[in-house]
């Protein structure tokens, strides 16, 4: 069996950041600056599993802001 076939039994956070991105991080490091847990914690499969419930919108937040304020500015305009 090759080390990539190998179970991973390494507990994992589920980590995000300012962006609201959100990645996996194994439990035994320290989370990078930037970075924090959202409570879910767990095998890689279960956070993964999780991301993908919740991470809806891949779009990075700064990113979702600025299309809404353009898409505001759209809609005053055609109101004047």
């Amino acid at each position: 069996m090759a080390w990539d076939e190998e179970e991973d039994t390494t507990i994992y956070h589920v980590v995000v950041n300012h962006e609201e991105q959100y990645s996996i991080w194994p439990e035994y490091k320290e989370v990078p600056k930037g970075w924090k847990t959202v409570g879910q914690t767990g095998l890689k499969q279960e956070c993964l599993e999780y991301i993908k419930k919740v991470w809806t919108d891949m779009r990075p937040l700064s990113l979702r802001k600025a299309m809404a304020e353009n898409q505001d500015n759209r809609v005053s305009q055609t109101e004047s």
